[in-house]
């Protein structure tokens, strides 16, 4: 799933032009931003990757993601270090 601080209506938008095939949750209020400290000076969220096990642990995160690279990646992590999980 991907979360951004933009409102409910612009992450619509933005899933439908970009035909996104996971959900893309609104975080308007930048209440899950700030818990999770991506919420840059200027109020923007930071692109950061996070994976949760099933039991909700932070296992790996990504700082620096460059998107068309990103999933390659993390797929290859999952698949290596939560694969008995």
């Amino acid at each position: 799933m991907g979360i951004s601080v933009d409102k409910l209506e612009a992450q619509k938008r933005f899933s439908d032009k970009e035909r996104l095939t996971y959900p893309l949750l609104a975080d308007a209020e930048k209440k899950t931003a700030k818990a999770y400290g991506v919420l840059s000076e200027r109020g923007l969220s930071n692109r950061v990757t996070f994976i949760i096990d099933k039991d909700g642990v932070v296992r790996k995160i990504y700082r620096k993601v460059n998107p068309p690279e990103n999933a390659g990646e993390v797929l290859d992590w999952i698949k290596t270090n939560l694969k008995d999980k």
